[in-house]
């Protein structure tokens, strides 16, 4: 091990610079989220970091009902990366009950709590 930052720590700045990328596998050319440490696909611990295009697709969605204590209603969703890994994250700037599967998205980045973080709009 290098002993430098691990591959989230790595990720984070990435967005912090405002730059979105993700691992993608010298071996098998997958690409890899979240960000880690060796290919979940062929276990090699060659992976580089790429831009990606920020676009995708919406797998799957589920509306959070608001209550008292955490706010008004929110979507969970899954997304699928035009580079083709998969990742949970949010769709902002449509009310929650329209995000729809199938649904073509793309990714901006915004700061809760300090830290940076991937969110979609739709395309």
């Amino acid at each position: 091990m290098s002993g430098g930052p691990g591959p989230d720590a790595i990720y984070r700045e990435r967005l912090r610079a405002g730059r979105i990328e993700m691992q993608t596998c010298e071996h098998c050319q997958r690409v890899c989220f979240p960000p880690r440490t060796h290919c979940a696909n062929c276990g090699a611990q060659a992976l580089t970091w790429q831009a990606i295009a920020g676009t995708g697709t919406v797998y799957a969605t589920t509306v959070i009902r608001e209550r008292p204590d955490r706010g008004p209603d929110y979507n969970v969703a899954l997304i699928d990366i035009t580079e083709g890994a998969r990742m949970m994250s949010r769709v902002d700037g449509i009310p929650p009950t329209k995000v729809r599967i199938g649904m073509a998205v793309r990714a901006q980045i915004k700061t809760a709590d300090g830290e940076p973080l991937i969110v979609f709009v739709p395309a």
